[in-house]
């Protein structure tokens, strides 16, 4: 279905700066992945009311940005991942986690260009997204933290004219802290001066699904399914071709399949969330052909739905 174009945004208030370039991946989505581009704007209105939601200028640009997110409601109607916030967030980790994947790949076989500078930093500021729907994973705020400082770090070589280390090497997971608080965001970092056009921006939704099939990221591949692999500390890269591995399904435990939940059990709103989110799991595990994981994730939930109990 074609969107419908969007009233256009008075020009942005020295205020919200920080929120600038989550606007333009807004902008940059609203064809792409119109999913992608309400939450964006969803968090700058957020965000932006945090900020400054008195002085008439932010209170004027703020308006037209609620315009806007109103619009992209009424134009996606019952779409799920905006209706249901779990499914909104599933579609949210699962687009940052494509992005982050590419980029890591075209990093650790060495091909360092704008186009994967660019889907880091973009990652990145989809994880910010991502609080929308609560606080982050620590998995999360971590990829979050590489993303940011591999983007930054690439794109001052190239510009500088040296040669990028592929893969995590050099980073000081202590005195590198890309941490910033809630109203710097990505005001306090150094950002790449990209500039978005269609031919140089990576879309995930553009490349066929196999091309995530055997996607190989280092050991810790197999960490949750809505996250990248667990980023290695400063112990370097032992090797940069890594050879895809067969698949080692988990043993079931057999109990599960007769199970039935006792009379006695009382689950908590927050047990069902969490079996949720496990189902979540397995699910983008799914996406990306991870056997094992999906198989782990289903019988969490599984066991805690049975047994009150992880």
């Amino acid at each position: 279905m074609e969107m419908a174009a969007l009233a256009p945004l008075p020009p942005l208030p020295p205020q919200f700066k920080s929120i600038q370039h989550h606007l333009r991946t807004a902008q940059e989505h609203d064809k792409r992945d119109p999913v992608v581009a309400y939450y964006c704007r969803l968090y700058a209105v957020q965000t932006g009311m945090k900020i400054d939601s008195k002085t008439p200028e932010c209170r004027k640009f703020l308006s037209k940005l609620m315009d806007q997110l109103e619009a992209l409601k009424k134009q996606l109607g019952d779409n799920e991942a905006v209706t249901q916030e779990i499914v909104g967030c599933a579609h949210l980790e699962n687009y940052a986690l494509k992005m982050f994947l590419y980029a890591d790949n075209e990093d650790r076989a060495g091909r360092f260009h704008k186009n994967m500078i660019k889907s880091f930093y973009t990652a990145s500021l989809l994880i910010d997204v991502i609080t929308v729907f609560g606080e982050l994973t620590d998995e999360n705020v971590k990829h979050r933290k590489y993303a940011r400082w591999k983007a930054t770090y690439i794109h001052n070589c190239l510009k500088n004219g040296e040669t990028p280390q592929a893969g995590p090497v050099g980073i000081d997971e202590e005195d590198n802290d890309v941490e910033e608080n809630e109203d710097a965001g990505a005001a306090s970092l150094p950002t790449p001066p990209l500039q978005p056009s269609s031919s140089s921006t990576y879309d995930p939704s553009s490349l066929p699904s196999s091309s995530y099939t055997g996607i190989q990221i280092p050991p810790g591949a197999h960490a949750p399914a809505n996250t990248p692999a667990e980023v290695p500390h400063s112990t370097g890269v032992t090797s940069n071709t890594i050879q895809p591995t067969p698949q080692t399904i988990p043993a079931i435990d057999p109990a599960l399949f007769n199970t039935v939940s006792q009379g006695d059990i009382r689950l908590t709103p927050e047990d069902f969330a969490r079996a949720q989110k496990y189902c979540k799991y397995a699910g983008s595990a799914l996406q990306y052909e991870d056997v094992s994981t999906a198989v782990q994730n289903l019988q969490k939930a599984l066991k805690l739905l049975t047994t009150g109990r992880e």
